[in-house]
């Protein structure tokens, strides 16, 4: 997941170009195949063992425009951008002649970002809805079409927020919690990478291609959205029966705003209880669990909880 590029003042959003490239090489190094949305649409509904990336673009920046596009048409790699379609045409954003003009092309996507990128995960589902609406019919307006894909401002969601996206028509949505997708993801809280440029370095980029999916049954609590009466939550990852070398597995997690390594109990020899030793104080809470397989990738599982009251 990308957003701007070569905009420096924005480290955390923003991708350097000679840095973009890099990585776009490193895929093609790699054989790793550029799959596009309709890739993806048949790829996640079997079994398949062979690596694949979807890149996407969030926010429709201006300097996605002028910087990354040159770059992905002339190569013709397929991607997502997600556009808010209150920002279209304000400063810093494309318009909608550049993105008709992108459109157009059969290796580009435009999925839905929301109207206003606004905490929406805040909002009532009465608001949430609308907003949703709102957008659908700008793109439907201005495109012609609407999107399958979504996805969520800041990567937030709650489970009222989840059904409406569902209820609205569409078949995936996307967060910014870290993790590599296969079929046993739900298809409306699916992981992306987020690349900046803290976390953009080649160095990084190499080790996330070595990532692989990190299969489960479920993950509770189910309700991402926390507040105090459950803030640090009670969380457990149910995995599958014959995952190996299981009790190798490492978890991370931000509570108290502190990266730590966490404390782990196997309440059974599939099921995890991730020991939290305070509150998420940031706006997000994050835990990312790895686990090293013997062919040097790693197993990578990310869980974000969004806090409420923020």
């Amino acid at each position: 997941m990308y957003h701007r590029f070569e905009e420096n003042k924005y480290p955390s959003t923003n991708i350097k170009i000679d840095d973009f490239k890099k990585q776009l090489n490193l895929i093609k190094e790699s054989k790793i195949k550029f799959i596009s949305y309709k890739d993806f649409e048949n790829y996640i509904k079997i079994k398949n063992l062979e690596r694949k990336v979807l890149l996407t673009i969030d926010d429709g920046f201006s300097s996605f425009y002028e910087n990354a596009w040159p770059i992905l048409k002339k190569d013709k790699i397929p991607f997502i951008i997600f556009i808010n379609t209150e920002t279209v045409g304000a400063r810093g954003y494309m318009n909608w002649d550049q993105i008709k003009e992108i459109s157009k092309f059969d290796f580009v996507h435009i999925g839905n970002h929301s109207h206003s990128h606004g905490y929406l995960v805040d909002k009532s589902d009465e608001e949430i809805e609308r907003d949703l609406i709102t957008a659908k019919e700008i793109m439907n307006e201005k495109l012609n079409y609407n999107t399958k894909f979504f996805a969520y401002p800041f990567g937030e969601y709650k489970n009222s927020y989840k059904k409406i996206v569902q209820s609205l028509g569409f078949s995936f949505a996307f967060g910014q919690h870290s993790g590599v997708i296969d079929q046993t993801k739900n298809k409306f809280e699916l992981p992306r990478f987020p690349i900046n440029e803290k976390y953009g370095k080649t160095e990084r980029f190499k080790n996330l291609m070595k990532t692989i999916p990190f299969p489960y049954k479920k993950i509770t609590p189910e309700e991402r959205y926390i507040d105090d009466n459950n803030n640090p939550p009670d969380v457990k990852i149910l995995f599958f029966e014959n995952l190996e070398n299981l009790k190798n597995i490492s978890c991370y997690s931000n509570e108290e705003d502190k990266w730590r390594k966490s404390k782990l109990h196997f309440t059974k020899s599939n099921e995890l209880k991730i020991i939290l030793e305070g509150k998420f104080i940031t706006e997000r809470g994050r835990i990312n669990c790895s686990l090293r397989e013997q062919n040097g990738f790693w197993r990578w599982l990310g869980i974000q909880f969004v806090i409420a009251d923020r």
